[in-house]
């Protein structure tokens, strides 16, 4: 018998790895993995946002959220402007650039996950980890 316990502890393993790899893998041009994964986030979220949401999205201390979106902020990649509803903070949205970037970044994860599933996995395999992953989508389901 498979105890909870222990998948609990492989899956959690496993997923953090994984999105480790995902972020190495999309690295673009001379962005670091937290870099491309702001862009990405902001991306994603298609709105404007806050320091701190980024931060608590991305869990990194609000500090290091700081230093990064400073670095993408010089190189021409977000813009900020005053929250209308807050003068005291700051909202931050892609610029043109900085959506191509986050944009490029998506297309080389997406690349290289699929061509490592290829790869590495028969087609049987990869019938399997479908089958697994529709099996814990019940996990986020409830």
């Amino acid at each position: 018998m498979t105890e909870p316990a222990a998948i609990n502890q492989q899956l959690r393993v496993f997923v953090g790895r994984l999105r480790r790899k995902l972020q190495d893998e999309s690295s673009v041009d001379d962005l670091s993995a937290p870099q491309a994964s702001a862009l990405a986030r902001l991306l994603l979220l298609d709105e404007p946002s806050t320091a701190s949401q980024l931060a608590g999205a991305e869990r990194v201390k609000p500090q290091s959220m700081a230093k990064t979106l400073a670095s993408l902020l010089e190189q021409g990649l977000i813009e900020r402007a005053a929250d209308p509803a807050d003068g005291r903070r700051q909202l931050i949205t892609l610029t043109a650039e900085g959506r191509a970037a986050a944009q490029g970044a998506r297309a080389t994860r997406i690349e290289w996950l699929t061509e490592a599933l290829t790869r590495q996995f028969s087609e049987s395999e990869r019938q399997a980890i479908a089958e697994a992953l529709t099996l814990l989508e019940r996990v986020v389901d409830e």
